[in-house]
């Protein structure tokens, strides 16, 4: 039985996709580079993105520069309310807690992090939080779910991941887990990740009785190409 939930939380559960985009741009800006759309492409789903972001500079920046400028920006933004969950996210969230612990597991960092689930009211409710400065390898590396479910205490094989990104569900479907994906934009994910995961959404709001499906009843085994309990 899948018995906990185990989120991603940009382009997730919160609205920030673009937010970071523009923090990252202004970042790079200042070091003389002017962001081009592939650079925003490159973003989604990064867990390297401070690496990133880095590289675009040119100079002596490192990372730890990277996270601390671009973090300060996204809580002052986030302490203004201009950090927003995406609609239908937290009746989302709410549902998963109603069938058993959840966790977090994002590359963004944990200052961040914890200043959006405060804001939006679901701290309380989060069972293990796992960030990008908690594991060597981001995703698409299993390691942040991996870490998500040791905390939880339930085998990654019992928690349901939900993730936007490619290289959200690559990780999480490497560590075992099955996913309910909701393609950031309702994006079409490439053909070699459009048949990982368990059930698809278009949005949160779709995605609620996807997830009380999944968590009420064991999983039925995966067809390759076709997506248990899918949603157009």
């Amino acid at each position: 039985m899948l018995s906990a939930t185990v989120f991603d939380l940009d382009d997730t559960l919160i609205d920030t996709g673009d937010a970071w985009e523009r923090v990252c741009a202004d970042f790079t800006a200042r070091h003389g580079h002017r962001w081009r759309p592939r650079d925003g492409t490159a973003l989604h789903g990064n867990g390297h993105w401070a690496s990133y972001v880095a590289g675009l500079c040119g100079g002596p920046v490192d990372t730890a520069e990277v996270v601390e400028a671009c973090t300060d920006v996204m809580a002052d933004a986030c302490a203004a309310g201009r950090i927003q969950a995406l609609p239908g996210a937290v009746e989302l969230f709410r549902e998963a807690v109603r069938h058993g612990p959840v966790g977090v597991a994002t590359a963004s960092p944990r200052r961040f992090v914890l200043a959006a689930l405060e804001h939006l009211g679901l701290a309380r409710d989060v069972s293990a939080v796992v960030c990008g400065e908690d594991v060597a390898r981001a995703k698409p590396a299993p390691d942040p779910y991996l870490r998500a479910a040791a905390a939880i205490g339930v085998p990654p094989s019992c928690c349901l991941a939900v993730e936007d990104s490619p290289n959200g569900i690559r990780s999480a479907t490497a560590a075992g887990m099955p996913v309910l994906a909701i393609p950031r934009d309702r994006m079409e994910l490439p053909g070699d990740i459009a048949h990982l995961p368990l059930a698809q959404a278009p949005d949160a709001a779709h995605a609620v009785p996807l997830l009380t499906r999944l968590l009420a009843r064991r999983p039925e085994p995966a067809v390759p190409g076709r997506p248990v309990g899918a949603a157009g």
